[in-house]
């Protein structure tokens, strides 16, 4: 199986998506734009607590996404824990974690990309469902989420409760196509 593919973007540029470990120096590197996009946002860094090997197939997948050779953004999945009583089985729900485009590649599409590809690995590792947890003081990411189906869900973990955290998820089960065969699936 590989692990990288080549997707061209609105503009026509080509993205390579490519699965790293969540250690891999150009993931540090992308998570680090990340968290200090959540600073310039939130006031500070994500603090929910991540492992890097929650990140490893298959019960997770770190992307990153390159264009040009150069960084471009990043995504990953994994394994959500909680159950809640609208989701008693946290065995069948992933959970999306760090996407993010930088800059000067955003509008181009990437991150719906990334997004579909996160959910394909998700569904072929034999989740039905994804979670996320978003902020009110990312309007982008909640406009991307919602043209893209997903819908409240309640919240759970670190933000749980908290002012201004935006709890989202949506069904993958039911967008099986069993002939498009993905590269970066787990």
């Amino acid at each position: 199986m590989s692990t990288s593919a080549e997707v061209r973007l609105r503009d026509a540029s080509v993205a390579t998506l490519r699965a790293v470990p969540y250690d891999d120096p150009v993931a540090r590197d992308l998570v680090a734009r990340v968290q200090q996009e959540y600073v310039d946002r939130y006031g500070g860094p994500d603090g929910a607590a991540v492992e890097p090997g929650e990140f490893s197939p298959p019960a997770g997948l770190f992307l990153v996404a390159e264009v040009d050779g150069e960084p471009a953004g990043c995504g990953a999945w994994r394994r959500h824990t909680e159950t809640s009583p609208t989701q008693p089985d946290a065995s069948t729900v992933a959970e999306v974690k760090r996407v993010y485009v930088a800059p000067a590649f955003r509008r181009r599409g990437l991150a719906q990309v990334l997004v579909a590809a996160l959910e394909d690995s998700a569904r072929r590792s034999g989740y039905r469902a994804v979670v996320l947890n978003s902020g009110d003081r990312q309007p982008e990411a909640l406009a991307l989420y919602e043209a893209l189906g997903y819908t409240p869900v309640p919240g759970y973990g670190l933000y749980a409760g908290e002012a201004g955290a935006v709890f989202l998820g949506r069904r993958i089960d039911e967008d099986i196509d069993e002939e498009e065969e993905r590269p970066w699936a787990s």
